[in-house]
């Protein structure tokens, strides 16, 4: 209950009253108040000691702040906070301590006053400013009027820097929770981001198109992949998106804070999230290799795999083919790990190259064997005989597409069977 009982009380016009006798004396009435524990009341600053403060509330006697229920701020001086002749307001601890003192808080009717504007915040989803005074475990301490608290898992929606770096800053949170009991107020500024960057996310989804290329960066790092901020909108670069080279972690590729250009893969405008490519931003190195190679070139390379329908070799880093196992020999071959081991050098012939997959066929029978290509010649017999030729074009045709749908089953034996995407 709050009392105005130090200023205003006492005018020109009371301050004398008339006693039994008819004499004019002081009205004592009024220099002595009515107050229980627990009160507000105005008081004026008479002594400032260095481990507490003096104040005349019109009581019989002084009352005494002590330090620590000065300011909800630990560590201060008291001539931080107050001045002799401040008139402050203060709550009633006790009418007597066991030294017969008057004990008077400033810092809780602080807080008493605060609560109420909190708690009309807290019911209206208002927001409330307050500078970082100081770290716990845990969190933070903000002066917002009391003690307010900010859980480290709520001051941002990035990963937190060091708690103790946030002292001294302004801080604008939303209050999550408020106990008045336990004098306790929960606050998160993650929640005022979070608020103003939907509104954000919303404009730079307009603009964002699957293809273009946008800058960003590395916000954390998972088994699975990388998040990326792009623009404020959050995006993952999936690990097989990471790079043309095999990848078995993404810190092999990024670090948290790198800054990164990205393809959009995908909007999801629902969730307001992105997929993202790295590796679409930069040179394929197999599509660079390949461009010195063709089809029929006779090249050396090593086994780096056997596998029940052939082997892999390569023919240098980053490039692998397969020679199927009816490729690896004229005779028949029950097993190719009878032509060859890990680690043998094999002459082979380039029999395929598919660029959309990212693949080679080898043979290595075709290398002392080479499978002729039927020609085409062109026809010579009178007009009469043409329908023969025609037949004889198409024979050779048919053998060019049997060719074709040969080796299409050989890399569909290799992608079923190797469970290659």
């Amino acid at each position: 209950m709050f009392k105005d009982n130090f200023e205003g009380n006492i005018t020109d016009d009371n301050c004398m009253v008339e006693d039994e006798n008819g004499k004019m004396v002081p009205n004592y009435d009024l220099t002595i108040i009515d107050f229980n524990e627990g009160d507000i009341l105005k008081g004026k600053v008479v002594k400032i000691d260095k481990d507490e403060v003096l104040i005349d509330i019109g009581y019989k006697s002084e009352g005494v702040i002590p330090l620590p229920e000065l300011s909800i701020r630990n560590g201060v001086k008291p001539q931080e906070v107050v001045q002799v002749d401040d008139v402050v307001e203060i709550l009633v601890l006790q009418k007597e301590d066991q030294d017969g003192r008057l004990l008077l808080s400033k810092k809780r009717a602080e807080i008493e006053k605060n609560f109420d504007r909190i708690e009309d915040l807290y019911r209206t989803g208002g927001t409330i400013e307050g500078d970082v005074i100081e770290h716990v475990k845990g969190g933070l301490i903000l002066d917002i009027g009391l003690r307010g608290f900010l859980p480290a898992s709520l001051i941002d929606i990035r990963k937190t820097k060091e708690l103790a770096s946030y002292i001294g800053e302004k801080c604008k949170c939303r209050i999550i929770e408020v106990d008045r009991n336990r004098n306790n107020v929960v606050l998160s500024r993650k929640a005022i981001i979070e608020d103003e960057r939907k509104e954000q996310r919303k404009e730079v989804l307009e603009s964002i198109e699957v293809g273009q290329i946008r800058k960003g960066v590395i916000t954390s790092i998972a088994d699975f992949g990388a998040f990326v901020d792009v623009s404020g909108v959050d995006g993952l670069i999936h690990i097989s998106e990471l790079s043309w080279n095999h990848v078995k972690h993404p810190s092999e590729v990024v670090e948290v804070n790198d800054e990164v250009d990205v393809e959009v893969l995908d909007v999801d405008y629902e969730k307001q999230r992105l997929s993202l490519g790295l590796k679409q931003t930069q040179k394929d190195p197999w599509m660079e290799k390949i461009k010195k190679y063709t089809n029929n070139d006779i090249v050396k390379g090593k086994v780096t795999r056997i596998v029940k329908f052939g082997l892999f070799v390569q023919i240098e880093d980053g490039m692998e083919g397969l020679v199927h196992i009816s490729e690896l020999s004229t005779e028949p071959v029950k097993k190719p790990s009878d032509i060859a081991k890990i680690g043998d050098e094999l002459k082979v012939r380039i029999i395929d190259i598919d660029f959309d997959k990212r693949r080679m066929a080898f043979s290595v029978k075709q290398v002392e064997e080479p499978v002729q290509e039927p020609e085409k010649e062109e026809s010579k017999q009178p007009e009469a005989n043409k329908p023969d030729a025609e037949r004889k074009q198409d024979d050779q045709e048919e053998a060019s597409d049997e060719k074709k749908e040969t080796i299409k089953k050989l890399l569909k034996e290799m992608k079923d069977e190797a469970n290659i995407d």
